[in-house]
């Protein structure tokens, strides 16, 4: 297939989701851009994942909800490079488009909002019997491992539509990534937030990811100029352990790396859909070992009850069974 490439001279075409989180992410890739002195201009797309906003995540199955209409654009070269939320990407690419780039990542923790009539500084202040609305399986294992005495309901829909679902009385609280949250200046809107080791986020959450072709000779080592070292190490890690754990949305998988103090740490998470059978497991890694480390604590997870775990997923859904080697 022949690739339409961008004439000289002509902007860097970035293509992106229409959501104002994702127009606010793709502008930080802009601004960058503009930055090294090259201009650019945003091309939106509508992805599956944006248009089934009636059918809970899961259930659609399948990878790249959200960036496979944006990654065939760039195949065909209709697009000069696509901006993602990484937690986003599934972990393989396809051939010729890598991540050439993550920018310095946002807070990777969960965030919890709560409606105006309710009062709560921690997770074991909810009242009992509330509706919390999550459109995630990890944070809805994690939700009824922790308060089974809540009600864990669907909540989809753009952070806008979240937040006004909060405020309308649909659901009591909900669960959001509290990076999302304070790149649309919604700070005020965050009653507390959950954090490691208790509480485990999404592999990449957070972290926003610069995708292009390899073959492009003269943007490839713009965009990758863009890369932010300490992010990449994080994000290595964490999509190792979810590639080892076979994970998609229809997993409640969480995985985190975090450094403190020059120790990096990295927490894992995996459970039913029910939160009935958990494992967490954590190991402390040397930053040039990141992607090892992602994979050996995948390992000790499978290796801790994670393998039955898996095995049940599969039973009771559509996920691929492991070929004989």
């Amino acid at each position: 297939m022949a690739v339409r490439r961008r004439a000289a001279g002509d902007p860097v075409r970035i293509a992106t989701r229409g959501s104002e989180l994702a127009l606010r992410q793709a502008r930080l890739v802009q601004q960058a851009l503009a930055a090294r002195g090259m201009a650019s201009e945003l091309k939106t797309f509508t992805t599956v994942g944006d248009r089934k906003l009636d059918v809970p995540l899961a259930s659609i199955g399948g990878k790249g909800l959200f960036t496979q209409e944006l990654e065939e654009a760039l195949a065909k070269g209709t697009v000069d490079c696509c901006v993602h939320s990484l937690k986003d990407l599934p972990t393989t690419a396809p051939d010729g488009l890598p991540v050439l780039a993550v920018l310095q990542r946002e807070d990777p923790r969960d965030a919890v909002v709560l409606n105006s009539n309710i009062f709560a500084e921690r997770l074991e202040e909810i009242p009992r019997g509330s509706r919390v609305g999550t459109s995630s399986l990890r944070r809805r294992a994690q939700l009824l491992e922790l308060r089974p005495d809540l009600e864990v309901v669907e909540l989809r829909g753009n952070v806008p539509t979240r937040l006004r679902k909060v405020e309308d009385g649909q659901v009591h609280a909900a669960i959001l990534a509290a990076a999302g949250l304070h790149r649309l200046d919604a700070h005020q809107s965050i009653a507390f937030y959950l954090s490691p080791p208790r509480w485990i986020s999404a592999a990449g959450q957070g972290a926003i990811a610069v995708q292009g072709r390899a073959s492009d000779d003269e943007l490839r080592p713009v965009l990758e100029s863009l890369n932010h070292d300490a992010t990449t190490i994080s994000i290595a890690a964490e999509r190792a352990c979810l590639a080892g754990l076979e994970g998609g949305c229809q997993v409640p998988i969480g995985v985190v790396a975090l450094e403190h103090e020059e120790t990096w740490t990295l927490h894992g998470f995996l459970s039913d859909v029910k939160g009935k059978h958990v494992v967490r497991e954590h190991l402390s890694f040397d930053p040039a070992d990141a992607r090892e480390a992602g994979e050996r604590l995948a390992s000790i997870i499978r290796l801790r009850g994670g393998e039955e775990i898996l095995e049940g997923l599969r039973e009771a859904s559509d996920l691929p069974k492991p070929q004989p080697e």
